[in-house]
């Protein structure tokens, strides 16, 4: 009886995970799904007391590769590790729990009636997902950054088949501002919305290809504060591919993501780029 008490605590966590006993595989992917979500609570942690990879706009800034003009791998490129131990070690824990997540991946077709009339009833992806960890420098903010902060989100229509980026900006609180007791300064962009066509050419695999940019600005004019949008043509593959013309050697970079998990409100996927994105679906009401 002594024994049984004992061991009960330690028990409980697992029980949680899997109640009433579902299927070995149910199970497998329940334990992972928590094990990922848990990193990445310790990832918000460790970044929380020690600070965000710095990233700035740009390639000098740190935001795009010098090569590939691709967005840069902060796994590969060290970034994590730069900030501190604690900040490394944590970003290594959700990278190992992505793989552990994509080997009991609940959904077996991701793209399924992508592009279709019933794409908003019968497709997974539909819906808005919220970033929760990224190794993309380009979706990398925080509020200590030149940048400012910014809450980063993929919209998915999977009626229209189409995509949309979206940045919305929160402001700066740099260090250099609090030296000079300036108050945090709102971003002069509200919110960016890259639109995309996509299209699903396998079952995990959605190929993309950029329209345009909608850019949300805050304007003071004559004293007074209003909105501006802008729209913003993108030339992707004809920019690309001039780009490109004079390195014969080296192929323009594809466009496109790989779904690793997915389910109700869990996503993960990775970019032709190799950059990992781990997602939250929110409530209509958040």
């Amino acid at each position: 009886m002594i024994a049984t008490r004992l061991l009960l605590p330690a028990l409980l966590p697992a029980l949680r995970v899997c109640p009433r006993a579902p299927a070995p595989l149910q199970c497998e992917t329940s334990s992972a799904k928590a094990h990922l979500l848990a990193a990445v609570e310790e990832y918000n942690a460790a970044t929380a007391a020690d600070g965000m990879p710095s990233v700035d706009f740009g390639v000098q800034g740190g935001e795009l590769d010098g090569e590939s003009r691709a967005p840069r791998d902060l796994a590969k490129a060290g970034a994590f590790y730069a900030v501190s131990d604690r900040v490394g070690a944590a970003a290594d824990a959700v990278l190992a729990a992505v793989e552990d997540a994509a080997a009991v991946n609940p959904t077996a077709e991701p793209t399924a009636a992508f592009g279709s009339p019933e794409g908003a009833t019968a497709c997974p992806l539909h819906g808005r997902w919220y970033n929760a960890f990224s190794t993309a420098a380009d979706a990398v903010f925080s509020r200590d950054s030149k940048r400012g902060g910014a809450v980063v989100s993929n919209l998915v229509d999977a009626t229209s088949g189409r995509t949309t980026n979206i940045i919305e900006f929160t402001g700066s609180d740099h260090p250099a501002f609090r030296a000079t007791r300036t108050p945090p300064r709102p971003s002069p962009i509200e919110s960016l919305k890259v639109i995309l066509s996509a299209t699903a050419i396998s079952p995990s695999r959605i190929e993309l290809v950029f329209r345009r940019v909608r850019a949300r600005l805050r304007v003071r004019l004559f004293g007074l504060a209003f909105g501006l949008t802008l729209i913003l043509p993108v030339p992707g593959p004809f920019l690309t591919r001039l780009l490109f013309l004079f390195r014969p050697k080296k192929a323009p970079p594809p466009a496109y993501f790989d779904v690793l998990f997915l389910d109700d409100d869990l996503r993960v996927h990775k970019t032709a780029q190799g950059n990992l994105f781990v997602q939250r679906r929110l409530p209509a009401a958040a």
